[in-house]
């Protein structure tokens, strides 16, 4: 600090306003206290990475593809679509509107609570003590009460291939292109890859995916993600496996696999091979802080690493996910307010919007466990989309029946995970769901039949399955 700074008062600061940080600043709002919310992008940055370059804009761009697939695909329902084309440039534009709207109304809930929004990037001087880079070399000096630091992450460069806004694109250019690729080299086969990937082979890309592992979505059970790799390779998606990329120039991706080297020609590449934590400029070792050897910071249950700093989202352990920033968000202000709290879920689902989705809540098969399935196929509203790859599991207690993880691969698993969540957090048997009444025809039914299976009574499949 300049000598003979005097730094104003600042009562609860939140340095991001992604999921986590907006939340942050939401909830400690309502709950009385004076909130400055800081990012590097001020009000423009509203939102994070997730609802302006990520979450959002992927899922606009998966619907899209849906959209066009089905469309395409259409002739046998009656559905003649002879001049059907892709318009990348269209889409940006509802893109745009769909983000505006989005940011706009996070901004009004800000405004209508009282949350000052701060262009700049916040450096910790020590425990209670920051400053506030903001744009034309001005600076803001702030001793705050407490302090949420919800950052966000960035993505990772794969050595040889670093992000150059042109030729080797992260994904967030990648959902920024205002023209369809006519080939895509897509490194790493993790949700983002995978993702992307099977949108922009649905609009007619030719799409190559990479993957240093032996298998497409490695951080997953092999079984969720067996049925989307068989829909991959049945949209034309070329799949290596078991290979590494070195490098890319003049429309060639260099990699090397068990094989030996080989190039495969694409327009260009993109990178995903996951993300890490944004700590940029806090300067966290002012407050004797550091990182985890995974760039991670090792929070107290309540979410706190000092007396009145506390972290949440993708800069603390567990996974890089927005709904788990926002849950993270109303404990950490609840414990600087003084409260006893900790963050404590049972579990926490985890989504894939590839074709079929996955959703994954709680605990896989194993020791100790049942696990019973309904197939997709097996279902009359599967049945009129035209689906019957996937399934539903429900995993249970082999002597109580509690219910301890759902696993969904199907369309449409994204809405449906949240009635597993429950049931894991309730603690609810396999009774209990198969006793609720599921609405015909749903896919929601799925979980009732899975559980009905469970509890040795099935219905729409023959009896003995599991």
């Amino acid at each position: 600090m300049v000598v003979g700074e005097v730094p104003e008062a600042a009562d609860l600061v939140v340095a991001g306003a992604g999921p986590g940080g907006y939340a942050a600043a939401l909830h400690a709002a309502r709950r009385g206290r004076q909130v400055m919310l800081v990012d590097r992008a001020g009000r423009d940055g509203v939102g994070g990475v997730c609802l302006r370059e990520g979450c959002i804009p992927s899922k606009a761009l998966i619907e899209t593809a849906t959209l066009f697939r089905r469309a395409a695909d259409g002739a046998e329902r009656g559905v003649v679509a002879p001049a059907l084309h892709a318009d990348l440039g269209a889409f940006q534009s509802y893109k745009r509107r769909l983000v505006g709207g989005l940011t706009g109304g996070v901004r009004s809930l800000l405004d209508d609570a009282g949350v000052e929004v701060v262009n700049g990037e916040l450096s910790l001087i020590d425990e209670t003590t920051a400053v506030i880079a903001q744009p034309g070399d001005r600076v803001r000096f702030v001793a705050f009460s407490d302090l949420v630091l919800a950052t966000g992450s960035s993505a990772i460069e794969v050595p040889g291939l670093p992000f150059d806004g042109e030729g080797v694109l992260d994904s967030s250019a990648v959902l920024e292109l205002g023209a369809l690729p006519s080939s895509l080299g897509i490194v790493g086969a993790g949700y983002i890859g995978v993702e992307i990937g099977i949108a922009l082979a649905k609009l007619g890309t030719r799409v190559c995916v990479v993957e240093a592992a032996d298998r497409v979505l490695p951080e997953l059970p092999a079984h969720l993600g067996a049925p989307v790799a068989r829909r991959m390779t049945a949209l034309g998606i070329e799949v290596l496996l078991d290979t590494r990329a070195r490098s890319f120039g003049a429309g060639r991706l260099d990699v090397d696999s068990a094989g030996g080297a080989r190039q495969v020609e694409v327009e260009a590449v993109m990178a995903a091979v996951g993300r890490a934590p944004a700590l940029g400029t806090l300067n966290l070792s002012a407050a004797g802080i550091e990182p985890g050897p995974d760039g991670r910071l090792a929070v107290d249950p309540d979410r706190r690493l000092r007396p009145h700093i506390a972290a949440i989202g993708d800069l603390t352990p567990g996974p890089a996910l927005a709904h788990k920033a926002t849950a993270e968000a109303v404990v950490a202000v609840d414990a600087l307010c003084g409260d006893s709290t900790a963050f404590e879920p049972a579990a926490i689902p985890v989504v894939v919007f590839s074709d079929p989705e996955i959703a994954s809540v709680g605990e896989c098969a194993g020791p100790g466990r049942s696990s019973a399935r309904f197939p997709v196929g097996a279902s009359g509203r599967a049945a009129t989309l035209d689906e019957s790859l996937g399934f539903a599991e429900i995993v249970s207690d082999a002597e109580d029946g509690t219910i301890l993880g759902v696993h969904i691969v199907a369309p449409h698993a994204s809405e449906l995970i949240a009635e597993g969540a429950l049931a894991v957090e309730m603690g609810a048997t396999l009774e209990d769901l198969a006793l609720t009444i599921h609405p015909h025809p749903t896919l929601s039914e799925m979980l009732g039949e899975g559980a009905a299976i469970g509890a040795g009574r099935p219905l729409h499949v023959r009896q003995g399955a599991r």
